[in-house]
């Protein structure tokens, strides 16, 4: 982690970035306080078509397992007097 001026982080701005770039955590500070803190992006796991498709396989077979249960009508219905 590095701890920097605004002043310094104005003049060293893309030093910085590629310090952030590389993982490493940048805070940029104003009279002694921290005001800003750069953290690198997480990068977003990359979903394969074959992931894609057990997902899909496996929610089919849980469509075929699940029943539905009595529809809203016969809830509806259900203990009133004819």
């Amino acid at each position: 982690m590095q701890r920097t001026g605004i002043y310094d982080a104005k003049n060293n701005f893309s030093a910085l970035i590629e310090q952030v770039e590389k993982g490493e955590e940048v805070r940029i500070t104003r009279h002694g306080k921290e005001v800003v803190r750069m953290l690198p992006m997480r990068r977003k796991p990359v979903i394969t078509d074959e992931q894609i498709a057990r997902e899909l396989e496996q929610i089919d077979a849980l469509h075929k397992v699940i029943r539905p249960g009595p529809s809203w009508t016969q809830l509806r219905d259900e203990g009133r007097q004819e």
